[in-house]
């Protein structure tokens, strides 16, 4: 009895699959590319506007904030690595396949989503309750993000093992971020940049709908290459290691940890998970304080916003040739001396250029946002490192791409948290909701510091990052048509 739903789906499956093929689209690649069409209408909006609605509409004092912060920094490294220990050593279907991961919790993912755009009550300025309200929302989102995503990240490295194949991935991912990336166009100009509130929770609901069905879809019509393994084999190729204990956490942890490829690697992706975060959570801001409305109105800051987030996915599709050509340790190697010699640049020509500032703006969070997109090759690669070395029946994908998180997802909590604390010292606490009554000097030494903090952020951890990226060793993947046998 059992038998007949698995032969069922496997019939959808192939069925879906034909229809795909007739119009010359990939079924694996496509199901797959769904659920970043799914977490990217969502994914974007939230880390785009919550700072910005938790500080400005909501009122929640910083201290709340930072405690806020502090909390979602801790769970959002730890739950990475129990995640991704329990996907790749679970026995459980929903937790050991990843499209079942997905599949499951595709619901939970979108109605986390959701928690932050309906306040529990009227919140007055400093409202204790506003500050768990943003601890709740962050660490319930953030908890089902990563049990999706981890999954197919998981699927991204088991799909295929073939370079080409993955540079297919990529760009269906691609095509899927930029339809995805939409939202935060349609989002700012259906609400107004969020000053209509009621249509900015409207759209959030509609978006949560239209993410929950993209993501089931990949639940459905997604598998990787060992989600028919033996139950009894595990990671290490021996029934004992198989039981999920400490011990086997703690080896496995060490035998990806002492990894030089990918401890270079942690290094560089930690800056971009920073600079991914401050750009995203303070762009609106800045733009607001140092490009005045009568240069931007709302509609043009709404364009520039929206461009932040799609043209990203459109650079890494007119890039395929290179990526084919000189592969992608080149590629993310040049944005950072991209990111550095900008930032020179416009330090040199100062505030008062207001479109440079403005395109300044918009193409560094593209360029960030473009190169972070292509992190799952160099993560892949070291995952096929992993599994040659150590002779595993299958990959520690979940975990390579969890422990990374580990020490990279701080990153996301420590830019709003930096940056707020240096603006507040500068008044900005203040000075934000004044308008016209805010005292000219203190107005002039806020902007002031925004400037210098939007120039010399990615000016020094672009340097940083070129230190981090230039001694990886995994350079050539792109050269070599079949690394390993799929298995």
């Amino acid at each position: 009895m059992e038998e007949k739903p698995a032969a069922g789906v496997r019939y959808s499956r192939m069925n879906v699959g034909r229809h795909l093929l007739y119009f010359g689209i990939n079924p694996a690649a496509f199901a797959f590319a769904m659920t970043t069409l799914g977490a990217g209408m969502i994914n974007n909006i939230f880390s785009f506007y919550y700072v910005k609605l938790f500080i400005n509409n909501y009122k929640v004092s910083e201290g709340a904030f930072q405690q806020s912060q502090v909390v979602y920094m801790v769970w959002n490294a730890v739950n990475d690595p129990l995640f991704g220990y329990l996907q790749d050593n679970s026995k459980m279907p929903c937790c050991s396949q990843r499209r079942l991961s997905i599949l499951y919790g595709a619901p939970l993912y979108s109605l986390t989503f959701l928690l932050a755009w309906f306040p529990w009550r009227a919140y007055a300025p400093g409202d204790l309750l506003s500050g768990l309200h943003l601890m709740v929302a962050l660490c319930a989102f953030d908890g089902m993000l990563t049990f999706v995503l981890l999954a197919q990240c998981a699927l991204f490295a088991e799909i295929s093992s073939h370079h080409q194949s993955r540079l297919r991935l990529i760009k269906y991912n691609q095509v899927a971020s930029l339809v995805g990336s939409s939202s935060i166009l349609f989002c700012g100009v259906l609400s107004r940049n969020m000053e209509d509130f009621a249509a900015f929770q409207a759209f959030t609901v509609l978006i949560a709908v239209l993410s929950c069905g993209c993501m089931i879809y990949t639940g459905f019509h997604s598998e990787s290459r060992y989600d028919n393994k033996d139950a009894a084999c595990s990671v290490g190729g021996t029934p004992d290691q198989s039981a999920v204990s400490f011990s086997t956490l703690r080896t496995l942890m060490w035998q990806i940890l002492t990894q030089r490829d990918f401890q270079l690697f942690v290094v560089m992706n930690f800056f971009q998970v920073f600079m991914l975060a401050f750009f995203n959570n303070f762009t609106m801001i800045f733009t607001e304080h140092l490009i005045p409305p009568d240069v931007l109105p709302s509609l043009a800051k709404s364009i520039m916003y929206g461009a932040g987030f799609i043209c990203p996915q459109l650079l890494v599709l007119t890039c395929q040739n290179l990526l084919h050509g000189l592969g992608y340790y080149k590629i993310i190697l040049f944005t950072f001396y991209l990111e550095a010699g900008m930032a020179v640049i416009m330090l040199a020509l100062g505030p008062q250029h207001y479109y440079i500032l403005a395109f300044f703006l918009t193409v560094n969070m593209i360029l960030i946002q473009a190169t972070f997109s292509l992190f799952g090759l160099p993560l892949a690669d070291i995952i096929d490192t992993d599994l040659q070395k150590y002779k595993r029946s299958s990959p520690l994908s979940s975990m390579v791409f969890g422990t990374n998180a580990l020490f990279t997802k701080p990153g996301q909590s420590l830019a709003p948290m930096l940056a707020l604390n240096i603006l507040n010292q500068f008044g900005y606490e203040q000075l934000k909701d004044a308008g016209k009554d805010a005292n000219l000097s203190d107005l002039e030494s806020l902007h002031s510091v925004m400037f210098y903090l939007v120039c010399l952020v990615p000016l020094v951890i672009a340097a940083m990052q070129a230190l981090a990226w230039t001694p990886f060793s995994i350079r050539n993947s792109h050269t070599v048509d079949i690394k390993y046998v799929d298995g």
